[in-house]
């Protein structure tokens, strides 16, 4: 069954929009409610190198990557930036403890990072900057070539 392009371009908006708001407030929640200073404190006891460098990176992938999403902005590479972030948080933090996330398991971070990587390699569809931003330049291209 094939869906029509606008209803995969809503599907992709809706799917940014849902896992962008999750990795902001994520990324949020180690900025400003725990702090750098706690959730590299957090990092250093799950054995994560370089704790408060690790935090400054979670955190502002998390949040800078979770607007771009949102936005539909530099997909491949924000998607990217997230799936890394979510490989280091299974490796180091989720996965000793299971799939479920009520045990501290990997769940949350398998979707996550599934979603991003998925993001990342089909794109942020027509309602999106990264669209506005290509759409322009093709037309520019195809105006200078005619």
């Amino acid at each position: 069954m094939a869906f029509p392009s606008s209803a995969r371009d809503i599907a992709l908006l809706l799917t940014r929009v849902a896992v962008g708001v999750v990795f902001i407030a994520h990324g949020w929640q180690k900025l400003f409610t725990n702090g750098i200073d706690g959730t590299a404190a957090f990092f250093d006891q799950a054995g994560v190198p370089a704790a408060t460098a690790s935090a400054w990176f979670a955190a502002l992938v998390e949040v800078a990557g979770g607007a771009a999403l949102i936005l539909g902005l530099a997909m491949p590479v924000a998607g990217l930036l997230l799936l890394i972030n979510m490989i280091g948080a299974y490796a180091f933090v989720h996965a000793g403890s299971g799939l479920f996330v009520d045990k501290g398991g990997y769940e949350l971070v398998l979707v996550l990072g599934a979603a991003a990587l998925s993001l990342a390699v089909v794109g942020a569809g027509r309602f999106s900057l990264d669209h506005l931003l290509t759409g322009r330049r093709s037309a520019q291209r195809q105006r200078v070539s005619a």
